[in-house]
């Protein structure tokens, strides 16, 4: 059977088939819905782990007890999970294990945009590349074979091209595998010096295994047109190949580490001149020169995602394209939602004109004006540990002009250890937490603040107030963020301090809880002067009429939430329906 599926999608699928009994992951774009079709399957535990470290750790436990288990996270989520991944080389696996990271070339969300290639040669284990989601689903399959036959963990790299297009897919029937038990094996599993270095020389050894397997197996293909020009590529890139270039001859690698170095050292032969199309580092071009592989090197910028015309141009081809559409495109900023509960602490932070310290996550779309409420943005749960930093480095002097903003999910994620620190080293921060109870930019994932699992289940919601009190810290205070004079009086309070201090916001996400929207605002013509504090918000159904000189509110975009009418001075805002 067929059916079209998304590469996020196949790589379910493939799991599915491949008998996977665990999935532990945390969401990030573009891997996110991997995990969140994982859960359609009842054959598979699937989880939300609260971040990628934990993530794979719960991945290598399955493993360790003789089950095959999966982990999905985007790119900078295995900067997380980094630490485990460096020992779980050593150790191996014994059910299979793999690890499907996504990355995102050209950054459409993300911090940075960079290549998980790099972390395959780094921890010396394999690393396959699909193309499309057929090959997703297949090398999904074949990446577990490959971890149970070389006692390794397998990297399976997706990118935002191939996570989020969509192709063909031939469905398979899944395929149970027994147990293999939970191996008790000291040697092996306790990586202690002594143990530690044994099993290096084994990862060694394994990695020369490893490339003579993938010279001889059936993920490399040789397509022998022309022997003009060879090119060697791979993922996506092949795509782009294969349409600007169809006379090209190409040798298209499906595991990309360790590279097949026979197989391409016999390719460089059958041809003229070799090229490498690869997109952002040149990890394949790089190590092929070093092995005095003759390569013709391309002009190739090493940011942003490729394209068949990008492809084109590197080989001097003419390209066709549409001018006039895309000039008439307009731009479209991202934005937080009309009802966000956010947009009222990030207004009294604003007013305040306090240096915050950010987070990843809707958040960080407080740095957008007219809010312009976010000074920093650096990785998950940074923002607790920068505001400390700012704090000690400017003895205390900073901590009363500045706050560290971070969410639920991240606050979790690693925000939860910074805050830790800081009451250890008795900081004087300002620590907001802004709880609307989901992880939202990623698809509205459910997290131990929610109250409910990856399946709809019900389940210990952690209480933010008690938590913090459990630290140790005594000024915790929960405030309504639609309550703008109480944020900024709370947010003054707090900063003159010198003592930790965490607040924490009340309301939820419209999109994790519906029940929030109520009838629409609307602003009454006669009584707006035109003073522009509402359109100062940022809400997308607040707008400005520029004959009129006054603002006005799309009735079909306002959720009800009741913070314009709370800055209007002039009581020229009113809801629908109110008495």
């Amino acid at each position: 059977m067929r059916k079209v599926l998304s590469g996020n999608e196949a790589i379910a699928r493939g799991a599915y088939e491949a008998g996977v009994k665990v999935v532990s992951s945390y969401p990030g774009t573009p891997s996110s819905e991997i995990t969140d079709f994982v859960k359609r399957y009842d054959d598979i535990y699937c989880e939300w782990a609260v971040n990628e470290k934990v993530a794979l750790e719960v991945a290598i436990g399955a493993s360790l007890a003789g089950r095959r288990s999966m982990t999905c996270m985007k790119h900078v989520g295995l900067n997380v999970a980094a630490d485990p991944l460096m020992t779980l080389s050593y150790t191996g696996v014994n059910g299979g294990l793999v690890i499907l990271v996504a990355d995102d070339p050209n950054m459409f969300s993300s911090q940075n945009e960079q290549d998980s290639r790099n972390y395959a040669r780094f921890a010396k284990v394999p690393l396959l590349e699909p193309s499309d989601s057929n090959e997703a689903k297949e090398f999904v399959k074949k990446a577990f074979e490959i971890s149970e036959k070389f006692c390794t963990p397998v990297i399976v790299r997706s990118v935002t091209r191939l996570s989020h297009s969509m192709s063909a897919v031939d469905l398979g029937e899944r395929v149970e595998t027994a147990s293999k038990g939970l191996e008790n094996n000291i040697p092996k599993w306790v990586m202690v010096p002594a143990n530690g270095r044994v099993r290096h020389v084994f990862v060694e050894e394994r990695l020369k295994e490893l490339q003579a397997f993938n010279s001889k197996s059936d993920l490399v293909a040789e397509e022998i047109n022309s022997n003009e020009i060879g090119i060697i590529t791979s993922g996506i890139p092949y795509q782009y190949v294969k349409e600007a270039l169809p006379e090209a001859s190409v040798l298209k690698l499906g595991m990309v580490w360790p590279l097949p170095l026979d197989k391409i050292v016999e390719f460089s032969k059958k041809v003229k001149k070799l090229y490498v199309v690869e997109e952002l580092d040149p990890i394949i071009e790089t190590e092929l020169l070093a092995q005095g592989v003759k390569l013709k090197k391309l002009k190739r910028p090493l940011t942003g995602e490729l394209s068949v015309d990008a492809v084109k141009k590197l080989f001097g081809l003419k390209v066709n394209r549409c001018k006039a559409a895309v000039k008439e495109l307009p731009n479209r900023p991202p934005n937080m939602c009309p009802g966000c509960s956010h947009r009222g602490m990030f207004y009294a932070i604003s007013k305040l004109k306090l240096f915050a310290a950010g987070d990843i996550g809707c958040y960080t779309l407080g740095l957008l004006p007219p809010l312009s409420a976010i000074n920093s943005t650096v990785c998950m749960g940074a923002s607790i540990s920068m505001a400390h930093g700012i704090d000690r480095a400017s003895g205390g002097e900073y901590a009363k002009k500045s706050v560290a903003v971070i969410g639920d999910s991240t606050f979790f994620h690693t925000g939860i250890n910074g805050l830790l620190n800081s009451v250890y080293n008795k900081g004087c921060s300002t620590v907001i937490i802004l709880d609307n109870r989901i992880t939202g930019m990623t698809g509205h994932q459910p997290n131990p603040g929610t109250g409910i699992t990856i399946k709809g289940e019900e389940s210990p919601r952690i209480n933010f107030e008690l938590l913090c009190r459990a630290f140790g810290i005594k000024n915790v205070v929960t405030v309504d963020p639609f309550d703008v004079d109480e944020c900024i009086r709370v947010l003054k309070e707090e900063t003159s301090k010198d003592e930790l201090s965490v607040i924490i916001t009340n309301r939820p996400c419209i999109f994790a809880d519906r029940t929030v929207i109520t009838n629409p605002y609307f602003i009454d013509e006669d009584k707006c002067t035109g003073c522009t504090a509402c359109t100062r918000l940022g809400c997308p159904a607040i707008a400005w009429d520029k004959k009129k000189k006054i603002a006005m509110i799309d009735e079909s975009l306002c959720t009800g939430c009741g913070l314009c009418p709370k800055v209007c001075r002039f009581d020229a805002i009113s809801q629908r329906g109110a008495k």
